[in-house]
């Protein structure tokens, strides 16, 4: 029987190396701090090169590893030379959480734009953010992994992955095409390269973001909308999640005290999943 020392240590993940795209984002900017307070060495991937900057150098003057690339998800040349850095500079990939993603409210149905005047460009990049966002990354940091003969993999799915919603279809299917390629991927890379390499994702249900904000809050009004209510209202902790709500099943699936599982989508929805309603 494991002790319960041994068991703590399962859960150490310092000295190793993570790569997180869409790094300087509400969540994954917490999980990149949670991750480097405990001495792992962090790659902030972000577009947004100033924040990205900026989320490193707050790691790093709390004791942290931290260095910031601009890249671009849907540029493999940008991945390719991101990974070149971070190899350069730390000498190993072993952690890879695909964060980027998000909507936009073009491809977001309302009272003036229906589902059949969506553009297609705006539906494009929906998908393409979420799911390409997803699948280029794989495989770059993937093939490192591969080579190396470790590694773990996180992706960021979502509750709409499960329970599609109103209004946001490119969003929901994108999402749900980001749960099938976690399942494709852990199988893949398990029997054709190494057991030892691991692919899972969560599935957050209501979080604030500067993606979701303006369909939850009506700011004017300085309460929730009526969609925002009815969030509320089907989440049995009765609250939207908050990014430290994501640190502890972060830490679970990245770190070898889940050793023994890939291919898997948690929730992290405050019950939403498991309420009919009645």
């Amino acid at each position: 029987m494991m002790d319960i020392q041994n068991l703590m240590n399962l859960l150490n993940l310092s000295d190793k190396t993570a790569v997180v795209t869409g790094g300087a984002g509400v969540l994954c900017s917490a999980i990149c701090r949670m991750l480097g307070s405990g001495g792992v060495r962090i790659a902030v991937l972000d577009k947004l090169d100033e924040a990205a900057y900026t989320l490193s150098a707050e790691i790093c003057a709390d004791g942290g590893e931290a260095i910031a690339i601009t890249c671009d998800v849907l540029n493999r040349d940008s991945i390719e030379a991101a990974a070149q850095e971070i190899l350069a500079s730390f000498g190993q990939v072993d952690i890879l959480i695909n964060g980027a993603g998000g909507n936009k409210s073009e491809a977001t149905t309302n009272t003036e734009r229906t589902f059949f005047e969506l553009p297609p460009d705006a539906m494009g990049m929906v998908v393409n953010l979420n799911l390409l966002g997803t699948m280029l990354p794989s495989q770059v940091f993937g093939k490192i992994m591969a080579q190396q003969d470790h590694g773990v993999i996180l992706n960021i799915s979502s509750m709409n992955a499960l329970r599609p919603l109103t209004r946001i279809p490119a969003y929901s299917a994108a999402k749900a095409g980001v749960t099938n390629f976690t399942q494709w991927l852990a199988v893949h890379m398990a029997q054709e390269y190494s057991p030892r390499i691991r692919v899972n994702a969560i599935a957050p249900g209501f979080f604030l973001t500067e993606q979701n904000r303006f369909l939850l809050i009506d700011n004017e009004a300085c309460s929730l909308t009526t969609r925002g209510r009815a969030i509320i209202d089907h989440t049995p902790q009765a609250r939207f999640g908050t990014a430290d709500d994501l640190l502890g099943i972060v830490l679970f699936l990245l770190s070898p005290a889940s050793s023994f599982i890939t291919g898997i989508v948690i929730p992290v929805d405050g019950g939403f999943s498991a309420y009919s309603g009645v």
